[in-house]
């Protein structure tokens, strides 16, 4: 590994979604998703979890939807350190997270950023000892925040960002279209998600469930409620994972999925290059609704 990349992953950490009515957001992520409330942070964000962790999911009041930020969690102190110095010497701009900031999250330190290419912003740190309860499912069996999804009006500069910049690895590609990457030297398939755009937006959020059962019985507790399903299910070709879109109450997209191929550390296999084509996203045939990923401004406010 180059030496000046010897940073380490644990995960992707959380994601916090602008929504413009938190407390009816507050009962959708709870009694349809399946999220546990976790407590209030600053400037009353909401706090989530589906997973033993402090937080996944983070609901933020705003006049629009979107994004509000992504955190990553390091490995260690010393990840992080590494980290800071190399970002420092890509001339990027590193905010300090407040104490009280981190405090309120369960951070032992964190920074943030704005991604150069879509602005998003993107909070580094590494978590305290885990003092949470186990996860305890309700209606879905959730068991892990899976990746995000950026729209990007230049998909090869923010990919090649990430890659050289940040330390994530390409695990496959839809040629001119999507690039699927994990924060090394984390397993799972991709983390992060970037897919080719007109503007800079967001494009998903997913969450990992236990068993297929839980994607069947999901599309008729959607139905039950009234939730847009967006596409699927379905099967993706390069993850081969099952998957379901939805929308949550601001039309921002969510998705469920089962099962995902993982990655070794040591000598993984190369990407795969799949042609851009409707049967590279999906085997079954599903074709997606035009309200999927319609909607999700990208903040940049560093907050």
């Amino acid at each position: 590994m180059n030496q000046a990349l010897d940073f380490r992953y644990r995960r992707l950490g959380y994601v916090a979604l602008n929504v413009t009515d938190v407390e009816r957001s507050n009962e959708f992520y709870q009694a349809v998703v399946g999220l546990h409330a976790a407590g209030v942070a600053a400037r009353d964000e909401r706090l989530f979890r589906c997973s033993p962790k402090h937080q996944d999911i983070i609901l933020c009041q705003a006049e629009t939807p979107g994004l509000a930020r992504i955190g990553w969690e390091l490995d260690s102190l010393d990840d992080l350190d590494r980290l800071q110095v190399h970002l420092k010497q890509l001339g990027i701009t590193l905010y300090e997270t407040e104490p009280d900031t981190c405090a309120a999250l369960e951070h032992a330190r964190a920074f943030r950023i704005n991604e150069p290419n879509t602005g998003a912003v993107f909070e580094y740190y590494v978590a305290r000892p885990a003092r949470c309860s186990a996860f305890e499912p309700t209606v879905t069996k959730i068991v892990r925040l899976g990746h995000v999804v950026l729209a990007t009006q230049d998909l090869g500069k923010t990919e090649q960002f990430f890659r050289e910049g940040l330390n994530y690895r390409v695990s496959d590609r839809v040629e001119g279209a999507i690039s699927f990457m994990r924060c090394f030297p984390n397993p799972l398939h991709h983390s992060l998600g970037l897919t080719s755009s007109q503007t800079n937006r967001f494009h998903h959020v997913n969450f990992m469930v236990t068993d297929i059962d839980d994607i069947g019985r999901a599309l008729y507790r959607f139905k039950r409620h009234n939730v847009p399903i967006v596409f699927g299910p379905g099967r993706h070709p390069p993850s081969d994972s099952i998957f379901l879109y939805f929308l949550d109450p601001d039309e921002l997209t969510l998705e469920y999925s089962f099962g995902m191929e993982e990655f070794p550390e040591t000598t993984p296999r190369e990407p795969r290059l799949l042609p851009m084509k409707l049967e590279s996203i999906d085997y079954w045939g599903a074709v997606p609704d035009s309200k999927l990923a319609a909607r999700g401004e990208i903040s940049t406010s560093i907050g």
